[in-house]
């Protein structure tokens, strides 16, 4: 674990309580997630919870920035509805987080102690999916002449 620590995104953090003080609903929204793009752009969404499974804010936000082209992402913060404050990313989002920007920057913390934190710290000896693909070229199918 590196344990290194980076600047926390306050404007970030507020996007993300602002979404889950005016989306959130119910049972069926209660996080909010927000993420600034490389190009300083920030995306938010909320969770869809099912009671058979659903999907994480965080794992909303991916697909929503992807539909907005924003492909490379620089930090995330997921915050609680009900004023309940940062939520750490369950280990499915860390997982996946980690798989689509393994250079991305995660806030996690108490409102006394927020810190911004590389998603590997998160996961260490963490299994890196990309690293178990095969190359395009292996994938081939082998010549019989």
């Amino acid at each position: 674990m590196t344990t290194q620590t980076d600047r926390v995104d306050h404007e970030l953090i507020r996007a993300a309580a602002h979404v889950a003080a005016t989306r959130c609903r119910g049972d069926n929204h209660t996080m909010a997630a927000a993420a600034r793009a490389r190009d300083g752009r920030i995306v938010t969404a909320v969770n869809a919870y099912h009671f058979t499974g659903g999907a994480c804010a965080e794992l909303v936000l991916i697909g929503t920035a992807a539909a907005q082209g924003a492909y490379d992402l620089d930090t995330i913060v997921a915050v609680g509805d009900r004023d309940r404050g940062v939520v750490p990313p369950c280990g499915r989002c860390r997982q996946v987080l980690l798989d689509y920007f393994p250079a991305l920057k995660v806030i996690v913390g108490t409102t006394d102690g927020l810190r911004a934190v590389p998603v590997t710290d998160l996961l260490p000896e963490s299994y890196i999916w990309a690293d178990h693909q095969l190359d395009a070229d292996e994938s081939a199918p082998l010549s019989t002449s």
